[in-house]
């Protein structure tokens, strides 16, 4: 299956998806996919494409959250960080890494 076939099916599914998502959405239905030719199987890509917004989801609101912390944290001006602080930041690093490997399949931090 290609990407363009997949995100026409995407769009059959889910009309309300926006051009962005779709995009998305192929992009990490594909990268976690051994077999594109597997997707042709309606219920194997209901299955992939609910993984896919799930993990898509979750990410996006963690992104959220790391990032308004991180907002947070910037209006502190320069100050020592505190341990409290220092948390914040490895999260932020976490959270971007996990995203990362949302697109690529690949491990970006242990």
């Amino acid at each position: 299956m290609t990407c363009h076939e997949l995100a026409e099916r995407l769009l059959a599914l889910q009309p309300t998806l926006s051009p962005t998502d779709v995009a998305r959405l192929s992009l990490m239905i594909l990268t976690q996919t051994s077999n594109p030719d597997e997707l042709h199987d309606c219920a194997t890509l209901t299955a992939a494409w609910k993984n896919a917004s799930f993990r898509l989801e979750a990410a996006s609101d963690q992104h959220a959250a790391v990032a308004e912390e991180l907002d947070a944290l910037c209006g502190d001006g320069p100050v020592q960080f505190s341990p409290d602080q220092l948390w914040i930041l490895l999260r932020a690093v976490k959270v971007q890494s996990q995203i990362l490997e949302l697109y690529t399949d690949q491990p970006a931090l242990a």
